[in-house]
């Protein structure tokens, strides 16, 4: 979790349904023209993105920011291929961990800090759809104690 987590503008809840959290990481994002305008308003969908590290670089992919309505001509395309900001150690552990079985790296927040827009990608392996019921039984559950200790209570 990064540290003084600025203004929330996207967040990826499927994310925790779909996939174990291993590691978390905060990058930059590299953005042309009016992208920044169209986050600034919360036009910006990360639902179906994802990260990957080709010639040293991360990229992120499918990641979906709405064109500027007052935008001319050079308005951007709204789901290019962005290029995030990492140190070298973070992208060679990165790539490191992507080429292993099972691993992906998604989104989780993008979010504004200081006027900048950074996203936060996680490692993360995919579930299978019996730990997905479990997960939901676990859930459940919780909330079925959580009433019953609030009925208690009255």
């Amino acid at each position: 979790m990064p540290k003084g987590l600025g203004k929330l503008i996207a967040q990826n809840k499927k994310a925790f349904h779909d996939y174990f959290i291993e590691d978390t990481y905060e990058a930059g994002l590299v953005l042309v023209g009016t992208e920044i305008k169209s986050i600034r308003l919360g036009k910006v969908s990360i639902n179906d993105a994802y990260a990957h590290i080709e010639h040293n670089q991360a990229y992120i992919y499918n990641m979906h920011i709405t064109q500027y309505d007052f935008g001319t001509k050079s308005n951007h395309e709204p789901t290019r291929t962005r290029k995030l900001l990492l140190h070298k150690k973070e992208i060679a552990r990165l790539y490191g961990l992507q080429q292993q079985q099972g691993y992906s790296l998604i989104p989780l927040k993008l979010f504004l800090r200081d006027g900048y827009a950074k996203i936060e990608i996680a490692v993360a392996k995919g579930k299978k759809q019996y730990d997905k019921r479990e997960d939901l039984k676990i859930k459940e559950s919780n909330r079925n104690i959580e009433r019953a200790l609030k009925e208690r209570n009255r």
